[in-house]
Protein backbone atom coordinates (compact mmCIF):
# COMPACT_ATOMS: atom_id res chain seq x y z
CA UNK A 1 0.00 0.00 0.00
CA UNK A 2 1.14 3.56 -0.60
CA UNK A 3 1.70 6.14 2.17
CA UNK A 4 -1.57 7.59 3.38
CA UNK A 5 -3.69 4.71 2.21
CA UNK A 6 -6.08 4.91 5.15
CA UNK A 7 -8.81 7.53 5.57
CA UNK A 8 -10.71 8.63 8.65
CA UNK A 9 -13.94 7.42 7.05
CA UNK A 10 -12.52 3.97 6.31
CA UNK A 11 -11.15 3.63 9.86
CA UNK A 12 -14.63 4.08 11.36
CA UNK A 13 -16.08 1.18 9.35
CA UNK A 14 -12.91 -0.93 8.97
CA UNK A 15 -13.35 -4.63 9.73
CA UNK A 16 -11.29 -6.33 12.47
CA UNK A 17 -7.73 -7.08 11.37
CA UNK A 18 -4.52 -5.35 10.24
CA UNK A 19 -4.73 -2.28 8.00
CA UNK A 20 -1.55 -0.70 6.60
CA UNK A 21 -1.25 3.06 6.14
CA UNK A 22 2.21 2.65 4.66
CA UNK A 23 5.84 3.23 5.66
CA UNK A 24 5.52 1.15 8.79
CA UNK A 25 2.31 2.60 10.22
CA UNK A 26 -0.33 -0.05 10.87
CA UNK A 27 -3.78 -0.03 12.47
CA UNK A 28 -4.89 -3.21 14.22
CA UNK A 29 -8.69 -3.12 14.48
CA UNK A 30 -10.43 -5.18 17.15
CA UNK A 31 -13.79 -6.96 17.11
CA UNK A 32 -15.26 -4.41 19.56
CA UNK A 33 -14.53 -1.54 17.16
CA UNK A 34 -11.50 -0.26 19.05
CA UNK A 35 -8.01 -0.32 17.65
CA UNK A 36 -4.29 0.12 18.23
CA UNK A 37 -1.68 2.00 16.20
CA UNK A 38 1.60 0.17 15.64
CA UNK A 39 4.86 1.40 14.09
CA UNK A 40 7.01 -1.24 12.39
CA UNK A 41 10.62 -0.55 11.49
CA UNK A 42 13.92 -2.25 10.70
CA UNK A 43 17.16 -1.13 12.36
CA UNK A 44 20.53 -2.81 11.75
CA UNK A 45 18.78 -5.74 10.09
CA UNK A 46 16.43 -6.31 13.03
CA UNK A 47 12.66 -5.97 12.59
CA UNK A 48 10.87 -4.31 15.53
CA UNK A 49 7.33 -3.24 16.39
CA UNK A 50 6.20 -0.59 18.86
CA UNK A 51 2.76 0.41 20.01
CA UNK A 52 1.93 4.09 19.56
CA UNK A 53 -1.42 4.26 21.32
CA UNK A 54 -5.09 3.47 20.96
CA UNK A 55 -7.45 4.64 18.26
CA UNK A 56 -9.39 6.76 20.78
CA UNK A 57 -6.26 8.60 21.92
CA UNK A 58 -4.62 9.07 18.49
CA UNK A 59 -6.40 10.20 15.33
CA UNK A 60 -5.05 9.14 11.92
CA UNK A 61 -3.25 12.49 11.60
CA UNK A 62 -1.71 12.18 15.09
CA UNK A 63 -0.55 8.62 14.41
CA UNK A 64 1.11 9.71 11.14
CA UNK A 65 2.89 12.58 12.94
CA UNK A 66 4.20 10.28 15.68
CA UNK A 67 5.31 7.63 13.16
CA UNK A 68 7.04 10.34 11.07
CA UNK A 69 9.07 11.41 14.12
CA UNK A 70 10.14 7.85 14.79
CA UNK A 71 11.04 7.30 11.11
CA UNK A 72 13.43 10.25 11.41
CA UNK A 73 15.09 8.59 14.41
CA UNK A 74 15.48 5.32 12.47
CA UNK A 75 17.07 7.25 9.59
CA UNK A 76 19.61 8.62 12.11
CA UNK A 77 20.38 5.11 13.35
CA UNK A 78 18.53 5.53 16.67
CA UNK A 79 16.12 2.95 18.10
CA UNK A 80 12.68 4.56 18.74
CA UNK A 81 11.83 2.04 21.50
CA UNK A 82 15.05 2.83 23.40
CA UNK A 83 14.53 6.56 22.79
CA UNK A 84 11.02 6.44 24.26
CA UNK A 85 12.20 4.39 27.26
CA UNK A 86 14.88 6.99 28.06
CA UNK A 87 12.35 9.81 27.68
CA UNK A 88 10.04 8.14 30.20
CA UNK A 89 12.90 7.63 32.66
CA UNK A 90 13.88 11.30 32.34
CA UNK A 91 10.27 12.33 32.85
CA UNK A 92 10.02 10.22 36.02
CA UNK A 93 13.25 11.72 37.34
CA UNK A 94 12.03 15.25 36.71
CA UNK A 95 8.79 14.55 38.60
CA UNK A 96 10.61 14.69 41.98
CA UNK A 97 8.93 11.73 43.64
CA UNK A 98 8.52 11.95 47.41
CA UNK A 99 10.84 8.97 48.01
CA UNK A 100 13.69 10.74 46.19
CA UNK A 101 13.15 14.07 47.94
CA UNK A 102 12.93 12.27 51.31
CA UNK A 103 16.30 10.60 50.72
CA UNK A 104 17.82 13.92 49.68
CA UNK A 105 16.44 15.58 52.83
CA UNK A 106 17.86 12.75 54.95
CA UNK A 107 21.30 13.10 53.33
CA UNK A 108 21.36 16.84 54.01
CA UNK A 109 20.58 16.28 57.71
CA UNK A 110 22.98 13.42 58.44
CA UNK A 111 25.61 15.70 59.97
CA UNK A 112 23.10 16.79 62.63
CA UNK A 113 22.09 13.24 63.52
CA UNK A 114 23.77 10.91 65.99
CA UNK A 115 26.23 8.66 64.12
CA UNK A 116 25.19 10.28 60.82
CA UNK A 117 21.78 8.64 61.18
CA UNK A 118 23.15 5.11 60.78
CA UNK A 119 20.67 3.75 63.34
CA UNK A 120 17.89 4.81 60.98
CA UNK A 121 15.70 6.38 63.65
CA UNK A 122 15.25 9.64 61.71
CA UNK A 123 14.36 7.96 58.44
CA UNK A 124 12.48 4.84 59.62
CA UNK A 125 9.12 6.54 60.47
CA UNK A 126 9.02 7.80 56.88
CA UNK A 127 10.28 4.53 55.43
CA UNK A 128 7.73 2.35 57.23
CA UNK A 129 4.63 4.55 57.45
CA UNK A 130 4.71 7.23 54.73
CA UNK A 131 6.78 6.13 51.73
CA UNK A 132 5.00 2.78 51.13
CA UNK A 133 1.84 4.78 50.33
CA UNK A 134 3.14 8.14 49.07
CA UNK A 135 6.71 7.42 47.96
CA UNK A 136 5.85 7.15 44.24
CA UNK A 137 3.85 10.40 44.22
CA UNK A 138 5.33 13.61 42.83
CA UNK A 139 5.96 15.73 45.90
CA UNK A 140 4.15 18.71 44.35
CA UNK A 141 0.92 16.70 44.11
CA UNK A 142 0.74 15.63 47.77
CA UNK A 143 -2.27 17.04 49.62
CA UNK A 144 -3.49 16.94 53.21
CA UNK A 145 -5.86 14.10 52.24
CA UNK A 146 -2.92 11.97 51.07
CA UNK A 147 -1.05 12.65 54.32
CA UNK A 148 -4.14 11.88 56.40
CA UNK A 149 -4.72 8.56 54.59
CA UNK A 150 -1.09 7.53 55.11
CA UNK A 151 -1.03 8.33 58.84
CA UNK A 152 -4.56 7.28 59.77
CA UNK A 153 -3.75 3.56 60.48
CA UNK A 154 -1.20 4.53 63.17
CA UNK A 155 -2.51 7.91 64.33
CA UNK A 156 -4.10 6.55 67.53
CA UNK A 157 -2.51 3.08 67.61
CA UNK A 158 1.13 4.29 67.51
CA UNK A 159 0.79 7.93 68.45
CA UNK A 160 4.47 8.69 69.07
CA UNK A 161 5.54 7.05 65.79
CA UNK A 162 2.78 8.82 63.87
CA UNK A 163 3.88 12.19 65.28
CA UNK A 164 7.47 11.49 64.28
CA UNK A 165 6.40 10.45 60.79
CA UNK A 166 4.34 13.65 60.42
CA UNK A 167 7.22 15.83 61.62
CA UNK A 168 9.70 14.13 59.28
CA UNK A 169 7.31 14.59 56.35
CA UNK A 170 6.99 18.30 57.17
CA UNK A 171 10.80 18.59 57.06
CA UNK A 172 10.85 16.79 53.68
CA UNK A 173 8.25 19.20 52.27
CA UNK A 174 10.31 22.15 53.57
CA UNK A 175 13.31 20.61 51.81
CA UNK A 176 11.30 20.30 48.59
CA UNK A 177 10.36 23.98 48.82
CA UNK A 178 14.05 24.85 49.29
CA UNK A 179 14.74 22.92 46.07
CA UNK A 180 12.33 25.29 44.33
CA UNK A 181 9.45 22.83 44.01
CA UNK A 182 5.85 24.00 44.27
CA UNK A 183 4.65 22.10 47.36
CA UNK A 184 1.92 22.66 49.92
CA UNK A 185 3.89 23.50 53.07
CA UNK A 186 0.68 23.32 55.14
CA UNK A 187 -0.25 19.80 54.00
CA UNK A 188 0.94 18.12 57.22
CA UNK A 189 -0.65 20.71 59.53
CA UNK A 190 -3.95 20.42 57.67
CA UNK A 191 -3.73 16.61 57.77
CA UNK A 192 -3.34 16.78 61.57
CA UNK A 193 -6.51 18.87 61.73
CA UNK A 194 -8.33 16.20 59.72
CA UNK A 195 -6.95 13.38 61.88
CA UNK A 196 -7.96 15.04 65.14
CA UNK A 197 -6.49 14.71 68.60
CA UNK A 198 -4.62 11.49 69.34
CA UNK A 199 -6.30 9.18 71.87
CA UNK A 200 -3.29 6.97 72.52
CA UNK A 201 -2.01 6.90 76.08
CA UNK A 202 1.76 6.83 76.42
CA UNK A 203 2.85 3.63 78.16
CA UNK A 204 6.26 2.77 79.53
CA UNK A 205 8.27 -0.17 78.21
CA UNK A 206 7.32 -3.30 80.18
CA UNK A 207 9.94 -4.16 82.79
CA UNK A 208 10.64 -7.29 84.80
CA UNK A 209 10.14 -7.10 88.60
CA UNK A 210 13.62 -7.03 90.14
CA UNK A 211 12.82 -10.14 92.20
CA UNK A 212 12.49 -12.12 88.94
CA UNK A 213 15.77 -10.92 87.40
CA UNK A 214 18.11 -13.58 88.97
CA UNK A 215 16.02 -16.45 87.55
CA UNK A 216 15.99 -14.86 84.09
CA UNK A 217 19.72 -14.08 84.30
CA UNK A 218 20.42 -17.75 85.15
CA UNK A 219 18.43 -18.85 82.10
CA UNK A 220 20.88 -17.00 79.84
CA UNK A 221 23.35 -19.83 80.27
CA UNK A 222 24.41 -20.38 76.65
CA UNK A 223 27.54 -18.37 75.76
CA UNK A 224 25.86 -17.07 72.57
CA UNK A 225 26.14 -13.48 71.38
CA UNK A 226 22.50 -12.73 72.26
CA UNK A 227 22.69 -14.29 75.75
CA UNK A 228 25.98 -12.51 76.56
CA UNK A 229 24.71 -9.15 75.25
CA UNK A 230 21.57 -9.45 77.40
CA UNK A 231 23.67 -10.36 80.45
CA UNK A 232 25.90 -7.32 79.98
CA UNK A 233 22.85 -5.08 79.47
CA UNK A 234 21.31 -6.33 82.74
CA UNK A 235 24.57 -6.00 84.72
CA UNK A 236 25.40 -2.46 83.56
CA UNK A 237 21.92 -0.92 83.40
CA UNK A 238 22.79 0.55 80.01
CA UNK A 239 20.47 0.99 77.06
CA UNK A 240 20.61 -1.36 74.08
CA UNK A 241 22.75 0.82 71.79
CA UNK A 242 25.94 1.11 73.90
CA UNK A 243 25.83 -2.65 74.57
CA UNK A 244 25.25 -3.58 70.91
CA UNK A 245 28.06 -1.26 69.77
CA UNK A 246 30.45 -2.20 72.59
CA UNK A 247 34.08 -2.25 71.46
CA UNK A 248 37.07 -3.90 73.13
CA UNK A 249 39.08 -0.66 72.91
CA UNK A 250 36.45 1.06 75.12
CA UNK A 251 37.17 -1.34 78.00
CA UNK A 252 40.20 -0.95 80.24
CA UNK A 253 40.37 -3.11 83.35
CA UNK A 254 37.17 -2.63 85.33
CA UNK A 255 36.06 0.55 83.55
CA UNK A 256 34.10 0.72 80.32
CA UNK A 257 34.10 4.17 78.74
CA UNK A 258 31.06 4.46 76.48
CA UNK A 259 31.52 7.12 73.74
CA UNK A 260 29.10 10.05 73.93
CA UNK A 261 27.65 9.26 70.49
CA UNK A 262 26.45 5.86 71.78
CA UNK A 263 24.65 7.39 74.75
CA UNK A 264 21.12 8.76 74.46
CA UNK A 265 21.23 12.48 73.63
CA UNK A 266 21.07 14.12 77.05
CA UNK A 267 20.93 17.84 77.69
CA UNK A 268 24.45 19.04 78.44
CA UNK A 269 25.89 15.54 78.10
CA UNK A 270 28.35 15.68 75.25
CA UNK A 271 30.96 13.69 77.19
CA UNK A 272 31.70 9.96 77.38
CA UNK A 273 30.14 7.90 80.16
CA UNK A 274 32.22 5.68 82.46
CA UNK A 275 30.70 2.39 83.62
CA UNK A 276 32.27 0.48 86.56
CA UNK A 277 32.42 -3.20 85.66
CA UNK A 278 31.69 -5.86 88.27
CA UNK A 279 33.65 -9.13 88.26
CA UNK A 280 30.64 -10.80 86.61
CA UNK A 281 30.46 -8.10 83.89
CA UNK A 282 34.18 -8.60 83.18
CA UNK A 283 33.59 -12.37 82.96
CA UNK A 284 30.77 -11.84 80.44
CA UNK A 285 33.02 -9.58 78.34
CA UNK A 286 35.77 -12.23 78.36
CA UNK A 287 33.24 -14.85 77.21
CA UNK A 288 32.25 -12.54 74.34
CA UNK A 289 35.85 -11.90 73.20
CA UNK A 290 35.99 -14.93 70.84
CA UNK A 291 33.08 -13.43 68.87
CA UNK A 292 34.84 -10.05 68.40
CA UNK A 293 34.89 -8.79 64.82
CA UNK A 294 36.30 -5.45 63.67
CA UNK A 295 36.64 -4.51 67.34
CA UNK A 296 32.95 -5.07 68.14
CA UNK A 297 32.04 -7.56 70.89
CA UNK A 298 28.57 -8.42 69.55
CA UNK A 299 28.73 -8.64 65.74
CA UNK A 300 25.73 -9.74 63.68
CA UNK A 301 25.79 -12.78 61.41
CA UNK A 302 26.19 -10.73 58.24
CA UNK A 303 27.78 -7.34 58.92
CA UNK A 304 27.79 -4.68 61.61
CA UNK A 305 26.45 -5.45 65.08
CA UNK A 306 23.35 -7.26 66.36
CA UNK A 307 20.13 -5.38 65.72
CA UNK A 308 18.00 -3.51 68.23
CA UNK A 309 15.39 -6.27 68.03
CA UNK A 310 17.66 -9.29 68.57
CA UNK A 311 17.49 -9.30 72.39
CA UNK A 312 13.82 -8.28 72.43
CA UNK A 313 12.88 -11.22 70.17
CA UNK A 314 14.52 -13.67 72.56
CA UNK A 315 12.32 -12.39 75.40
CA UNK A 316 9.28 -12.35 73.11
CA UNK A 317 9.84 -15.99 72.09
CA UNK A 318 9.86 -16.94 75.77
CA UNK A 319 6.43 -15.39 76.19
CA UNK A 320 7.68 -12.53 78.37
CA UNK A 321 6.00 -9.12 78.36
CA UNK A 322 9.16 -7.40 79.61
CA UNK A 323 11.66 -6.00 77.11
CA UNK A 324 15.44 -5.38 77.39
CA UNK A 325 15.05 -1.65 78.02
CA UNK A 326 12.86 -2.50 81.02
CA UNK A 327 15.84 -3.89 82.96
CA UNK A 328 16.84 -0.27 83.60
CA UNK A 329 13.59 0.12 85.57
CA UNK A 330 14.27 -3.18 87.36
CA UNK A 331 17.70 -1.91 88.44
CA UNK A 332 16.41 1.53 89.43
CA UNK A 333 13.64 0.02 91.59
CA UNK A 334 16.13 -2.38 93.22
CA UNK A 335 18.43 0.57 94.01
CA UNK A 336 15.54 2.43 95.65
CA UNK A 337 14.16 -0.51 97.63
CA UNK A 338 17.26 -2.52 98.53
CA UNK A 339 20.06 0.06 98.91
CA UNK A 340 20.57 3.40 100.60
CA UNK A 341 22.12 4.93 97.48
CA UNK A 342 21.59 8.71 97.31
CA UNK A 343 19.15 9.80 94.61
CA UNK A 344 21.78 11.51 92.45
CA UNK A 345 24.07 8.44 92.58
CA UNK A 346 21.21 6.06 91.68
CA UNK A 347 20.25 8.32 88.79
CA UNK A 348 23.87 8.42 87.58
CA UNK A 349 23.92 4.59 87.54
CA UNK A 350 21.37 4.84 84.70
CA UNK A 351 23.17 7.86 83.14
CA UNK A 352 20.16 10.02 84.01
CA UNK A 353 20.74 13.71 84.57
CA UNK A 354 19.45 14.92 87.89
CA UNK A 355 19.68 18.47 89.28
CA UNK A 356 20.11 21.62 87.25
CA UNK A 357 22.88 22.30 84.76
CA UNK A 358 24.44 24.79 87.22
CA UNK A 359 24.57 22.19 90.02
CA UNK A 360 26.12 19.63 87.64
CA UNK A 361 28.72 22.14 86.49
CA UNK A 362 29.89 22.79 90.06
CA UNK A 363 29.68 19.16 91.10
CA UNK A 364 31.97 17.90 88.29
CA UNK A 365 31.69 14.22 89.21
CA UNK A 366 30.14 11.10 87.75
CA UNK A 367 30.10 9.32 91.18
CA UNK A 368 32.21 6.48 89.74
CA UNK A 369 33.56 5.38 93.13
CA UNK A 370 30.09 5.46 94.70
CA UNK A 371 28.59 3.53 91.79
CA UNK A 372 31.20 0.74 91.82
CA UNK A 373 30.01 -1.05 95.04
CA UNK A 374 26.39 -0.70 93.90
CA UNK A 375 27.15 -2.43 90.60
CA UNK A 376 29.05 -5.16 92.46
CA UNK A 377 26.03 -5.74 94.73
CA UNK A 378 23.67 -5.79 91.73
CA UNK A 379 25.86 -8.36 89.97
CA UNK A 380 25.96 -10.57 93.08
CA UNK A 381 22.17 -10.28 93.36
CA UNK A 382 21.65 -11.17 89.66
CA UNK A 383 23.90 -14.22 89.92
CA UNK A 384 22.07 -15.42 93.02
Amino acid sequence: MSLGNLTALFIKSAPPGKHEDGDGLRLIKREDGGGQWVFRYTLYGRRREMGLGGLKALSLKDARDVASGYRTLVAKGKDPIEHRRRQRQDAMRSRHLLKDVALDAFESRKADLKGDGTAGRWYSPLEHHVLPKLGQMPVAEITQSDVRDALMPIWHLKAATATKAANRLRIVLDHAAALGLDVDLQAVAKAKQLLGRQRHQVTSIPSMPWVDVPAFYASLEDPTITHLALRLLILTGLRSRPVRFARLDEIEGDIWTVPANNMKARVGAAEDFRVPLSKEAQRVINLARPYERDGYLFPSVRKGVISDATMARLMERRGLEARPHGFRSSLRTWLAEETDAPHEVAEMVLAHLSDSKVVRTYRQTDFLDQRRPLMDRWAKYCTG
